[in-house]
């Protein structure tokens, strides 16, 4: 699709700040257009299809991420606003669909991923049921409407889809005992199926709702995904607000206030647990003593706490968990000749992702800790000019995902943040 005048206008912007750092510039020119350039399409219907690149299904986590370095733009730029309200309208109508499904198709072609045992339909690329999918697009939502103050998002449809996301978080407070779903599939590594029939490992009633998977769409190993139940709660306050300011209804706000409620009081008493003389926050609990300690490159993910509004960068327990992710205490902590960082049982042993990176330097509370990331992503972008999913930091022209746009739309994203905080924006 050809690029909105607002977006090529601050490509050129962006480039001529960077003049002294020609790769750099060169990286953000080609990254920053990508989705727009190569995985946004304008559908008939008036909505907008983004798929993920290289993998022709819409994911809602990732259209969501696709589109965010855009947002701030949106409010001066009405081709773009258009551009957005629209995904959002398409991810609303995919939730309608199918609430615990991960990605979708352009049509109802019944092309999938894999022949899973789980109850789908021809519109679902696949059935992986993460709380991240349903957190995003409220996320997204929210964020265009600040920017633009444009409500005509919120309309019947909406306010339908948030029901029903409040209906399945509040199911899966339960999930063993009231849960419909399971997921199931065959001749796959462990991480693409769930246990026990497809009901995933036991968990006991805590507060927090229960996740599938992770949004790296591997199984949880445990079934209260930490990072997920905080951008939950994130969200959460997002639907109080639309529902008093847009829709007036106070029993909707009041409602999703108590579940925030309920699932806040589950990551304290559930959540936190000691690590070196420190208070850290898990990845994954069951509510019957066990604790995952690592962290993913995909978001949610610890890292991004702040980044999500859940918590102050400077919060004592978030920089003891950060620390803690940013070291080899992490089992997903890589380093090699030239950069570290975190990666994903997702991707081969000892890959950093570009994403996790990008998030690093999101989440820097010092301009010093944003630019040696920024050092990081220019020299591992193996002479392509783009991001990619993981990369061996020993030779980052080895990577996995030659064409993954939310990698280029984080990327970006960061960019556009250090050169503000730089007094550059």
């Amino acid at each position: 699709m050809n690029l909105p005048k607002i977006v090529s206008d601050t490509r050129e912007e962006v480039s001529e700040k960077l003049k002294d750092r020609p790769k750099l510039a060169s990286m953000f020119a080609q990254c920053f257009p990508n989705t727009l350039e190569t995985t946004t399409k304008r559908l008939d219907d008036g909505t907008t299809y983004v798929f993920t690149g290289d993998i022709p299904a819409m994911w809602l986590r990732d259209s969501s991420a696709q589109l965010s370095p855009y947002i701030d733009l949106a409010a001066a730029d009405e081709e773009l606003r258009h551009l957005i309200a629209g995904a959002i309208q398409r991810q609303i109508r995919y939730i309608h669909i199918d609430p615990y499904a991960n990605a979708f198709n352009e049509e109802a072609s019944g092309a999938a991923w894999a022949k899973d045992e789980t109850d789908t339909n021809p519109w679902v690329w696949e059935r992986k049921y993460e709380i991240d999918s349903l957190c995003y697009p409220l996320w997204l939502s929210q964020r265009y409407w600040k920017a633009t103050g444009d409500e005509s998002i919120f309309d019947d449809e909406f306010r339908r889809a948030v029901e029903t996301i409040l209906q399945i978080w509040r199911t899966e407070q339960h999930h063993r005992e009231q849960s419909p779903y399971t997921f199931q599939r065959f001749d796959c590594p462990p991480s693409d199926t769930l246990v026990d029939g497809g009901l995933g490992a036991p968990v006991t009633h805590t507060g927090m709702t229960w996740s599938g998977f992770r949004p790296s769409d591997d199984a949880c190993r445990y079934g209260y995904l930490v990072p997920s139940n905080m951008f939950a709660t994130v969200v959460l306050s997002h639907v109080s607000d639309v529902a008093e300011q847009v829709w007036a209804d106070e029993e909707l706000a009041q409602r999703a206030s108590d579940l925030r409620s309920d699932i806040e009081s589950g990551l304290d008493q559930y959540a936190k647990v000691e690590h070196d003389g420190n208070l850290i926050y898990a990845y994954e609990t069951d509510g019957l003593g066990n604790h995952h300690l690592m962290d993913d490159a995909n978001v949610p993910s610890l890292l991004s706490l702040p980044y999500l509004g859940y918590c102050a960068a400077d919060d004592p327990v978030y920089l003891s968990t950060r620390r803690f992710v940013l070291s080899s205490a992490n089992p997903y902590y890589y380093q090699g000749r030239v950069a570290q960082g975190i990666g994903s049982p997702h991707t081969p042993h000892g890959y950093v992702w570009h994403i996790a990176l990008a998030m690093q330097g999101l989440t820097a509370t010092s301009i010093e800790e944003m630019g040696r990331v920024m050092d990081m992503l220019e020299a591992t972008d193996g002479g392509t000019g783009f991001m990619h999913e993981g990369f061996d930091p020993d030779d980052p022209s080895t990577f996995t995902r030659g064409w993954f746009a939310w990698a280029n739309s984080i990327f970006a994203e960061f960019v556009l943040t250090w050169l503000r905080r730089r007094g550059d924006g």
